[in-house]
């Protein structure tokens, strides 16, 4: 019996080559849709998971009331970890990790051993060995278990070995910035950490191991640096933990280390509090965290998870309620087979396995298209989703998953047809009497209102995500970041930069040039730092304001275009400028300044206030932006910016080139615009617009191929209608109108239903910005303009074919 209602199936399919076509084309693309989003969300869920014991390590998440938010994040004071370890007995072991690049971590140039070639490369951390305990990898050379224990040892990725190295390059040695008092001697090499690592993006792991980046900052519990994580033991309880961290961190040692350092304690400062948070956690449940380890555009969400989840249900539901409209509109076609094979014996029973078998058929038709179409796809989705994801072919549990979900999916789509069409009863099918049945046909509109406001949702989506990544782009921020060249790796240049920087300023099209490595740009290599700061005299009576205290020449407010709102800029000729300082508006307004110019501020050194200048924007958009920032003329010589003129690009970029290979042959030239870097700050949100848009050209093309063949079934069924209707002077569009009436009802319906929905979702959405567009009435229009074009251009497609078709060839069997 299967057999014979398979070849039934396949020949209906084969018969009816325009409808199944629809049906089949609508499946694949969703399903192959689907593949791809499940692969991501796989991958996406998997983060740490190829660790032992994961679900006993947690990272210790600091966190403080403002407002009416909690601001959270990981920095926290280098002797946590130890201490902890120490005096709590849940504790198996514990770690820390240094990812900040004021401190070295990040990019760094590099040279090998003796020679003379260096290199620029990023991927730098510091770490204690416990960490490469608690996130093991398989060893290349040397041995895990005390590759990191001593100090100045350093672990290599393979690809970062087979980069610089050939063979075992354990024993040799790394010299970083061109300091050649330290040697960083390679103790071992791992594999390469997989892209679902908390460590992903690391290729250098230097050890921790009496590691001192400040005098007495090992013992000091206010210097917050580290991230650290721990690893209970089985039978540790978590809530405990917690309030014990709690009262030997915050209790015993970091508020009483305040009070003795004679600092004023807020209401606030009591408020603290340290939470655990899993390691398989991590990547998807830290959005709101402050976090130097992960860049943004490798920061996951569980929301967006949730919205990938929620589009692959969407973009299915629509091919399968084309599937559904297309079987219930064509029913008339199977009538008379129906009611012959009721009169001749079959039950429901077998005409619902009939139907059933046909549905399967084009779900495992649609199937391999699918994955090819997915094939063809992945470059392109991991691309827009920033991911290296591969089809798992060769998996066990790939084919028989896809063979599951094509028998679910076949029978979600083919059961309410099977049923319907198998109920009809034999005289009425005979005498096709179907055409007026309002069920099916009140389920048809349904549905198409459905697949509308779906389409019109993402289409909101993908004009917001749009219109708000370009707001960011374009936005004032206080600072002119376009045409102005950063160099990466100057510590080679030495005791050369001052002739270095005069031969560049020597080339016609530069203007400015500035050496700090404090850009108003958070991009590779540049720093960032937190500092407190008091009126002088105030420290013991004043709370702190908190702010950047950035190292920066004379020439920085002219290369980047900060405007001084009062007092002076910094000069070099002048002594006590060297203990001068230039701060924003920001900081006098929180430090309560009324006269700034001539104040005392103190941070541990006091500062004169030479200068004022107008709020510029140095954060990401995303969050508060600006902040206070504390200007001081002191040296920063990792990274310098040219300003230059726009006219010949090429000529200045080979001239700039030219001056670098003159000063450091040995090394490659390292540059990047600042304009452009700083839109990699917001990959991001220019991903979550892609997404939307393609999974609004997805869902909008198979609705549009469902609305085709109902509009070519309904135009098939009143061929002769508008016969009579020419024959009796009809114009064209009259007809037209007439054809597409009902339709274009539906679409409205389904703008009316959308439009609440999609300003409700994007608005969600963009309440993570703090800098943020208003979403406008213009957004709805045009998502309802795009979804009537696009559904009166496909019915148009073919009721005018049938309208222009001769009134005699639709009447001649009347």
């Amino acid at each position: 019996m299967l057999v014979n209602n398979l070849k039934i199936a396949l020949r209906n399919i084969s018969k009816n080559k325009f409808y199944s076509s629809i049906k089949i084309g609508g499946f694949a693309f969703s399903i192959a849709i689907c593949v791809l989003i499940v692969l991501y969300i796989k991958h996406e869920i998997s983060y740490n998971k190829s660790y032992p014991s994961m679900d006993r390590v947690y990272r210790l998440i600091v966190q403080a009331p403002e407002g009416n938010k909690i601001n959270r994040w990981v920095s926290l004071s280098a002797p946590g970890a130890k201490t902890l370890k120490e005096e709590i007995p849940a504790i198996e072991t514990s770690g820390r990790i240094l990812p900040n690049p004021q401190l070295g971590a990040g990019s760094n140039q590099l040279s090998i051993n003796n020679l003379p070639d260096s290199h620029y490369d990023d991927g730098f951390v510091y770490i204690d060995q416990s960490i490469l305990d608690m996130f093991p990898s398989s060893m290349q050379y040397g041995q895990l278990q005390h590759a990191l224990d001593k100090p100045n040892t350093i672990v290599l990725t393979k690809s970062k070995a087979l980069k610089y190295f050939k063979g075992n390059p354990v024993g040799q040695q790394i010299y970083l910035n061109n300091n050649k008092s330290k040697a960083f001697t390679i103790t071992g090499v791992i594999d390469d950490i997989p892209s679902n690592s908390t460590l992903s993006g690391y290729g250098f792991f230097m050890s921790l191991a009496g590691e001192p980046f400040h005098p007495g900052e090992q013992n000091k519990w206010t210097s917050n640096n580290y991230t650290i994580y721990i690893k209970l033991t089985p039978q540790a309880n978590i809530d405990l933990v917690e309030k014990e961290i709690n009262k030997i961190y915050i209790t015993g040692h970091y508020i009483p280390e305040l009070i003795k350092a004679g600092r004023k304690i807020g209401p606030i400062v009591h408020q603290i509090k340290i939470s655990l948070q899993n390691a398989l956690d991590i990547h998807l449940h830290s959005s709101d965290i402050e976090d130097d380890q992960v860049s943004t555009l490798n920061r996951g969400d569980i929301r967006m998870v949730w919205t990938f989840a929620s589009v692959a249900l969407f973009i299915l539901l629509i091919a399968c309620i084309n599937f559904v409209n297309l079987s219930t509109a064509n029913a008339t076609t199977r009538a008379k087979e129906i009611g012959i094979r009721k009169t001749i014996g079959s039950n429901r029973k077998s005409l619902i396995s009939q139907f059933m078998t046909e549905a399967l058929s084009y779900s495992f038709i649609s199937l391999f298209l699918a994955l090819l179409i997915a094939h063809l796809l992945l470059p392109v989705f991991n691309n827009i989703a920033h991911k290296s994801i591969e089809i798992p072919w060769f998996t066990w549990y790939f084919i028989p998953c896809l063979f599951m979900s094509t028998i679910l999916i076949g029978s979600i789509a083919g059961t309410y047809p099977a049923l319907y069409l198998s109920g009809f009863r034999p005289i009425t099918a005979l005498k096709n009497k179907l055409v007026n049945n309002a069920n099916p046909s009140l389920l048809r509109n349904g549905l198409v209102i459905f697949q509308f406001s779906t389409s019109i949702i993402l289409i909101v989506g993908a004009l917001i995500s749009h219109q708000q990544i370009q707001y960011m782009l374009q936005k004032d921020l206080g600072f002119n970041k376009d045409q102005v060249i950063v160099l990466r790796g100057l510590n080679v240049i030495g005791d050369q930069l001052g002739p270095f920087k005069n031969e560049l300023i020597s080339i016609p099209s530069v203007s400015h040039i500035s050496v700090s490595d404090y850009l108003p740009v958070p991009i590779d290599g540049a720093k960032r730092n937190g500092n407190a700061f008091w009126l002088d005299g105030r420290r013991e009576l004043d709370l702190a304001t908190q702010g950047q205290f950035w190292r920066v020449d004379q020439e920085y407010l002219a290369t980047f275009e900060i405007e001084m709102s009062e007092g002076r800029n910094f000069n070099a000729q002048i002594a006590s400028d060297s203990m001068g300082i230039i701060v924003n508006k920001q900081m006098v307004k929180e430090m309560g300044i009324k006269n700034p110019i001539g104040t005392k501020i103190t941070n541990g050194e006091t500062w004169t206030i030479l200068g004022v200048v107008d709020d510029f924007i140095f954060e990401s958009l995303k969050g508060e932006g600006t902040a206070p920032v504390g200007l001081v003329l002191r040296d920063s010589p990792s990274l310098l910016s040219i300003k230059v003129k726009p006219q010949h690009m090429d000529e200045t970029l080979n001239a700039i080139a030219k001056v670098w290979d003159q000063f450091s042959p040995n090394q490659k030239i390292n540059y990047s615009f600042m304009d452009e870097s700083f839109k990699i700050l917001y990959q991001d949100v220019e991903r979550t617009k892609n997404i939307f848009t393609c999974f609004a050209v997805v869902a909008i093309f198979i609705a549009s191929l469902g609305l085709f063949g109902l509009v070519t079934y309904i135009t098939q069924q009143r061929t002769k209608e508008i016969g009579v209707r020419k024959v009796l002077g009809a114009s064209d569009m009259r007809l037209l109108k007439l054809l597409s009436e009902d339709f274009m009802k539906l679409v409205f319906v389904s703008i009316v239903i959308a439009t609440p929905i999609g300003w409700w979702a994007m608005n969600t959405w963009l309440a993570d910005f703090n800098y943020r567009i208003d979403i406008g009435w213009i957004y709805f229009i045009i998502a309802g303009g795009c979804a009537i074009l696009i559904a009166l251009a496909t019915i148009s497609l073919q009721t005018l074919k049938v309208i222009h078709t001769n009134p005699v060839d639709s009447l001649r069997n009347e």
